[in-house]
């Protein structure tokens, strides 16, 4: 992709997602995700109603009359976006790729969370990270990101999300809200998982096409992978053949989902066709 379609590309992007996350994320993203805990705000006379183990009783003893602690709520939070740059995210059959969707996407998450003065970092990983943007506020640093995901070369090698999860881990300290962006094609280290689940809120983003499972009767064909080079030839037309596969993609799905739910983290389903702002809305409103 040419500079310049990149930036034009980034440019519709950020109209569209603006939109959306104004209208209808930004909100329930807020009410999702509160925050790391309470701090000190500010003390005042004891009310009636209030806690009392929030009586401050150093100035309950200096005054001779009842003050209470004012906590509030830590809103700042820290979004990471985790995308796939395997060979397999450069691909689709409608109207965008799995790439162009997942920089729409993370752009929309991102100016959400801009909206809110969160900070919104980057990795992009593969069979090991290969770029990082360290987390910042604002919607320039977020333009910089969609552009990232955009003119990122996306690499000919199996993905491994859980050598990012690792890295993310090792490097970024604080508890986040982390986005994962792949099409989950390839196996994983679950124990990693499980990990980063309980240390941060792991959303996985599956984004497919929906030709990902679905394998149309074009004769005795030669497939390649385009992550690994590997080739097999197999008889489309043979009906037993697509069902097998096609049965084969649920199951794995499945158990990625069963995965998932053990770690405590989430697994959301989002078809390149999709509208996916309704996808998140719903998300959010039960989190």
């Amino acid at each position: 992709m040419q500079v310049k379609d990149i930036i034009k590309k980034v440019k519709q992007i950020e109209i569209r997602t603006k939109k959306k996350s104004e209208a209808t994320l930004m909100g329930q993203y807020h009410s999702a995700f509160k925050g790391q805990g309470m701090t000190f705000s500010e003390v005042r006379p004891y009310q009636f109603g209030d806690e009392i183990r929030r009586i401050d009783w150093n100035k309950t003893a200096r005054f001779r009359e009842p003050f209470v602690k004012v906590m509030e709520e830590e809103r700042e939070l820290t979004m990471m976006l985790l995308v796939d740059i395997s060979a397999s995210m450069d691909y689709g059959t409608k109207t965008q790729l799995k790439r162009e969707f997942v920089a729409e996407i993370a752009a929309s998450v991102g100016f959400s969370a801009a909206g809110n003065n969160d900070k919104v970092g980057l990795i992009l990983f593969a069979d090991k990270v290969y770029k990082v943007i360290p987390p910042q506020k604002g919607r320039k640093h977020i333009l910089a990101i969609i552009s990232t995901i955009l003119s990122a070369e996306y690499i000919p090698t199996e993905s491994k999300f859980d050598v990012a999860l690792q890295y993310m881990m090792s490097v970024f300290k604080k508890r986040s809200l982390v986005f994962l962006f792949s099409d989950f094609a390839d196996e994983y280290d679950l124990k990693i998982l499980r990990v980063a689940s309980r240390k941060h809120q792991v959303l996985g983003m599956r984004i497919f096409d929906e030709k990902d499972a679905q394998i149309p009767d074009v004769g005795y064909t030669l497939f390649q992978d385009v992550e690994t080079g590997k080739e097999i030839w197999a008889n489309t037309s043979s009906a037993r053949w697509r069902y097998d596969f096609a049965e084969k993609q649920k199951q794995k799905l499945k158990n990625l989902e069963d995965d998932f739910d053990k770690s405590a983290g989430k697994l959301l389903n989002i078809n390149t066709g999709e509208d996916y702002s309704k996808v998140l809305y719903s998300y959010f409103k039960k989190k």
